[in-house]
């Protein structure tokens, strides 16, 4: 059969039920609410009855009056005819994040670097300069972008973040330890050092060092991040470039906070 529009799911219908213990009594209590008896159909002994006053039965909302009082060997049960129950599956690609409720996890819904594009030849407290979103072809983000002014990093939303940094580094000579840190500050104001990466002893050869932490970001007007770089001497660097990830940092929403 063809369809105009979208094809209807396939759905799964069956009538609510209702059995009864049975007493001699002629009132019983119904689970569900209706407006009148021809909303039922009764049977008592598997024989249908007829619905009405002066028949078989009666109801209005939960209560339900037969006009003959049942006996405690008498099965009876009734069936809700406009209470269908039904199961839906939903069509493939149907569902969309507007449809599911705000408490339910959608996975990782923000994913974003940024780079340092020039050599950093100082120590940097935070490394405010020379920063860009990745943009070369092939590289890309999901969801809405962090913000980054003088250095430091503003969240698009709350979450729980995983932030992590990776530098590559020339340290000039064996004690040289250069140090790149992630600094958190919860009031917009004070920072402190939540992860910590150091490159040296290896003089005149390339290093790499990287770390990560998780961030509790439950107010994106106060809790921030900043990156910070310090024992950088003469000749000695952090990489940078425009083009490639050589000092970089990733911010991956995980979830809700």
């Amino acid at each position: 059969m063809a369809y105009i529009g979208i094809q209807p799911a396939e759905k799964f219908t069956s009538f609510a039920t209702q059995e009864f213990s049975t007493s001699a009594t002629t009132s019983y209590t119904l689970d569900h609410a209706v407006a009148n008896e021809n909303e039922i159909a009764l049977f008592v002994n598997n024989v249908r009855q007829q619905p009405g006053s002066g028949k078989a039965y009666t109801a209005s909302g939960t209560a339900l009056t037969l006009s003959a009082a049942t006996a405690s060997t008498d099965t009876m049960y009734c069936i809700f005819l406009g209470r269908a129950l039904q199961t839906v599956t939903p069509a493939t690609n149907s569902i969309t994040s507007s449809m599911v409720a705000s408490s339910f996890p959608l996975g990782i819904t923000v994913a974003d670097q940024y780079r340092v594009t020039a050599n950093i030849t100082a120590d940097a407290d935070p490394i405010s300069s020379n920063i860009e979103r990745i943009d070369t072809g092939g590289q890309g983000t999901l969801g809405s972008a962090m913000s980054v002014s003088s250095g430091v990093f503003t969240f698009p939303s709350t979450g729980i973040y995983l932030v992590s940094f990776a530098a590559n580094g020339y340290p000039r000579s064996g004690g040289d330890n250069m140090s790149i840190e992630l600094e958190v500050t919860t009031d917009n104001s004070s920072f402190t050092a939540v992860a910590y990466g150091a490159v040296g002893d290896n003089a005149s050869q390339n290093n790499f060092c990287s770390g990560s932490s998780l961030i509790d970001v439950t107010d994106t007007s106060n809790v921030k991040v900043q990156f910070k770089v310090g024992s950088i001497t003469s000749d000695s660097l952090f990489y940078g470039s425009s083009t490639r990830n050589d000092t970089y940092f990733t911010f991956l929403r995980l979830g809700d906070t």
